[in-house]
């Protein structure tokens, strides 16, 4: 098996998580978080869209955790993000953190909105 170093640059990634809280640059934030390549902050759940869009011109896809499980998001939730322009793909918190750490080494243009598991 290949290992390869990933490169954060300036970015904001995810250094772990665990029940109730992510460990994200240096610091730890309770329950949901917002992590995007500027920083992170904590995150209001399916009902706190704003800070959301507002990201619509900085970033292509929001990877969506859900928490423990794999589960759907809200239709109205994605229906927002979608309508304004926002890619969103939802999975399982530890799914979501590593593929926003994966994209974002890789310089992509991508945020994370979990839920804590």
């Amino acid at each position: 098996m290949q290992l390869n170093e990933m490169s954060f640059e300036n970015a904001t990634p995810i250094e772990g998580y665990g029940p109730g809280f992510f460990r994200v640059g240096g610091g730890m934030i309770e329950g949901a978080a917002l992590v995007t390549v500027h920083g992170a902050r904590g995150w209001g759940g399916y009902d706190d869209t704003a800070p959301l869009l507002e990201l619509a011109e900085e970033v292509d896809v929001i990877f969506i955790g859900t928490g423990a499980e794999t589960a759907h998001v809200p239709p109205a939730f994605r229906d927002t993000l979608e309508e304004a322009g926002l890619g969103v793909e939802a999975m399982n918190s530890p799914a979501a953190c590593r593929t926003y750490n994966v994209l974002l080494s890789e310089g992509r243009r991508v945020a994370l909105a979990a839920l804590a598991v």
